[in-house]
């Protein structure tokens, strides 16, 4: 690991369990000697709070918080937990995503009102107050890095809402960009990661048929791993990625050039 990020204090959301794409961006920040923050989801039995501790422990997080971005109050004391801690914010990664099972099988048009609502205030919408309590903590040269995937841009069979919802974060990356940068050149981007085995990802019709299609055609013939994708998220995180900002990077062994 060549890049250095000892100094750094990074904020983790999204890890739900070792497939977790989180996951693989938390391991390499930590390998890359960040100071880490993680959040859960929290659940009335408590069952993610000690799955995801467990996971993370190698870690050494310094922050360990509940967060339901559906909960306007845990997100709001997030950042007061951070800033009581931290004092700063270096970078934070966005891993949230959610669409019902039946939202993402058969017709985009049967998607219900509820449905594609919590799909958006979920997958795109957070990221807009993560950033507004996140903004005034942010050091010069801050980072944020959330993740997308093709079927934003592409009409990508059973993924339906979930494609909207990434189409709605991509444009937020630019907008959060174009306010964040000038006056602390904090950086937003995106990664449009290829598809990968995760407890998310089996809830979309005919997922394993999408890898397949990734390892026939992708240039590289296979498709991509979480580390991988953490290995971007890092570079996006460090000072070598300072001129990069409002855009979506693919990493998908090159899949997204193909015609068809």
């Amino acid at each position: 690991m060549l890049l250095d990020l000892k100094g750094k204090k990074i904020l983790v959301t999204g890890i739900a369990n070792s497939r977790s794409i989180a996951w693989g961006v938390a391991q390499q920040l930590h390998a890359a000697g960040a100071e880490l923050g993680i959040t859960y989801l929290p659940d009335e039995k408590g069952r993610f709070e000690s799955k995801v501790k467990d996971l993370t422990a190698p870690l050494n997080p310094s922050l360990f918080l509940p967060l339901n971005v559906q909960d306007h109050s845990q997100i709001e004391a997030v950042f007061q937990s951070v800033e009581e801690k931290w004092g700063t914010l270096d970078g934070m990664v966005h891993c949230l995503a959610f669409a019902g099972k039946e939202e993402l099988v058969g017709n985009y048009s049967a998607t219900t009102a509820d449905g594609f609502s919590r799909a958006l205030e979920i997958s795109a919408y957070s990221l807009a107050p993560l950033c507004k309590y996140a903004k005034p903590l942010f050091n010069k040269g801050a980072g944020v890095v959330t993740l997308t995937y093709l079927g934003a841009e592409r009409a990508i069979p059973n993924y339906n809402v979930m494609g909207v919802a990434k189409a709605a974060l991509e444009a937020s990356v630019r907008y959060l960009s174009a306010e964040l940068g000038p006056e602390h050149q904090v950086r937003v981007n995106a990664i449009s990661a290829g598809p990968i085995r995760t407890l998310a990802s089996s809830a979309i019709g005919g997922i394993l048929d999408m890898i397949h299609n990734v390892e026939e055609k992708a240039p590289l013939r296979r498709t991509v791993t979480q580390k991988e994708v953490g290995n971007t998220a890092t570079f996006l995180l460090s000072d070598l990625s300072s001129g990069i900002s409002g855009q979506t990077i693919y990493v998908d062994a090159g899949y997204c050039i193909n015609g068809m």
